[in-house]
């Protein structure tokens, strides 16, 4: 059996409750998503949700190329 933890009801504990770091954070990455968003050209707005459906999964394929992408030295 390969997802055990998935049978079990008290390995999964997921809860709707946020640190407030947490919702810090989590409100902070939505603001800087909106921002690349904005930012972008119509053009480009336009490729990326014929590519990718919606604009959430349009920022998501954004970010994670980002966070992917090698880092340049300046």
């Amino acid at each position: 059996m390969r997802f055990p933890h998935r049978l079990n009801p008290e390995f999964h504990t997921m809860t709707d409750d946020f640190s407030e770091t947490q919702a810090s954070v989590l409100i902070g990455t939505a603001e800087k998503m909106i921002e690349i968003w904005n930012r972008l050209s119509p053009e480009k707005q336009a490729a990326l949700l014929a590519r990718f459906g919606t604009e959430e999964n349009a920022l998501a394929a954004l970010v994670t190329t980002q966070l992917v992408a090698p880092q340049n030295p300046e």
